[in-house]
């Protein structure tokens, strides 16, 4: 009986995939892999699809495959038949893409055969496909050709205003508008502008690219963009080294956001809120605060367990980002910022009977934009505490003690802030008589505002030695 040529080779390339599935069938099939390279430009749309995957299989971690691949042009080849179609359908693109990418991870020699396929064009025109699928694969690609002898100089690549940097708004755009938050893009963003110090550049190329706000300089992109450093550096601590001009760029982004964002308008939501603007705000502190809990020597050790990440203030060598935050006057600022809001809700009850000018003051004073603001502009101030003198003297100096008292209290739309509150209190007063003191004095002279702060822990006495009253811990 006759048979359509077209149906038998559609079931035998079937046949081929399925084999091509496990290793022994990868090594039995290698000379499979010139022919179906050969076959590619006359394909149709449903058999391309088969050999592309074919492809795929066969170079997934088969040494041999891998060389003959490079050796035949096969990236070239690839990327050609792929973009020559009218238009690039996600299942091509991923197909593509995940041969591409078990390709480069054969070694330096692969992931310069992938690079020179794919950079500058066809990376700018696969991260134009607004996929989840085809982004995945994508970012895989360009990590692993970041990665290796050549990787340094292939980010400066990527980074150049004219060549690279469209494929990474391309690349960026595109996860913001899908919510796209795998581990490959994640990562590979940390690692240009983290890692590789291209934050600046990348996050000026984003400018104003998706049109969500105008006149302010920050978009949704630039709000995801955030996000995703943030996400990355709060979840694997001990897997990233951090520069001092990373953290002086975000705390740059940090006070630009801080003057732009309307804090008359109370927020009814957390990260994210859906206003580029309030995002930025948002995790701009919430990175200030994992930089100044970072520390250098963790990624080598241990990380913290916890989520009140604590960083070992002790240093040698070159100065560390906590410490260039604090000569830019990072804790005055946020003190500025924080002394500028209403106080706590738990305050707020308590003063509800009062008159006068402090009723006038409520009136007047600036609201949380987003469900956890107070708490983060705290905890960044608890980690820049910690073990660090000249951060306590500053802060006493500021006339920040009794602020600080002030959040150890519950707030509506803050949750944790008493314990970020309390944390703070407890690195400010840790072996520094001076805040003792005047914490004492406070007692003394005035009942404690709140049963919450009643509740730290502590009690005034006397020292034998000095005759001065001092803070101790009652537990």
């Amino acid at each position: 009986m006759w048979r359509d040529e077209g149906v038998e080779d559609e079931e035998t390339l079937r046949a081929l995939l399925e084999a091509s599935r496990t290793r022994e069938g990868r090594a039995a099939l290698s000379d499979a892999l010139a022919d179906t390279l050969h076959l590619l430009p006359a394909s149709p749309a449903p058999l391309l699809l088969l050999r592309l995957r074919l492809l795929r299989n066969l170079v997934a971690g088969d040494a041999l495959n891998q060389g003959t691949f490079v050796l035949l042009s096969g990236p070239a080849a690839v990327v050609s038949v792929a973009l020559s179609l009218p238009s690039l359908s996600p299942d091509l693109a991923r197909a593509a893409l995940q041969a591409l990418g078990n390709a480069a991870l054969g070694g330096d020699r692969h992931r310069e055969a992938v690079w020179d396929a794919l950079f500058p064009g066809a990376l700018r025109d696969f991260a134009r496909v607004r996929d989840a699928d085809v982004l995945d694969p994508l970012c895989m690609v360009l990590d692993t050709c970041c990665s290796g002898d050549g990787g340094r100089g292939r980010v400066e690549e990527l980074c150049h205003e004219d060549v690279g940097l469209p494929v990474l708004v391309e690349l960026v755009t595109t996860a913001s508008r899908l919510g796209h938050k795998e581990e490959w893009l994640e990562w590979l963003l940390f690692k240009i502008c983290v890692e590789e110090e291209k934050f600046e550049a990348l996050f000026a190329a984003l400018d104003s690219t998706d049109g969500s706000e105008s006149g302010n300089g920050f978009s949704a992109n630039h709000a995801f963009l955030m996000g995703t450093l943030s996400k990355c550096l709060t979840e694997r601590p001990e897997e990233v080294s951090i520069s001092n001009s990373f953290a002086l760029h975000v705390f740059n982004i940090q006070k630009h956001a801080a003057e732009t964002v309307d804090f008359t308008c109370r927020g009814s939501s957390a990260l994210p809120t859906g206003c580029p603007t309030i995002d930025v705000l948002g995790y701009s502190l919430v990175l200030l605060k994992d930089i100044c809990a970072w520390d250098p020597s963790s990624s080598e050790t241990e990380a913290p367990v916890d989520s009140l990440l604590q960083a070992d203030p002790s240093s040698s060598g070159t100065e560390s980002p906590v410490d260039s935050l604090l000569q830019a006057g990072l804790v005055k600022r946020l003190l500025k910022y924080l002394g500028e809001l209403e106080p706590p809700s738990t305050i707020r009850k308590a003063m509800a009977k009062e008159q006068g000018d402090q009723q006038q003051a409520l009136a007047t004073a600036k609201v949380c934009p987003y469900n956890g603001y107070r708490r983060d502009l705290v905890a960044v101030i608890a980690n820049c505490l910690q073990g660090r003198k000249q951060v306590q003297d500053e802060v006493r100096q500021l006339n920040g003690i009794m602020l600080l008292l002030q959040q150890c209290v519950i707030d509506e739309g803050n949750a944790y802030l008493r314990e970020w509150g309390l944390l703070a209190v407890k690195y400010l007063l840790e072996e520094n008589e001076e805040n003792q003191k005047e914490v004492s004095e406070l007692q003394m002279q005035e009942p404690i505002l709140t049963p919450e702060v009643a509740e730290l822990g502590l009690r005034v006495e006397i020292d034998k030695k000095t005759g001065h009253p001092k803070l101790v811990n009652s537990s």
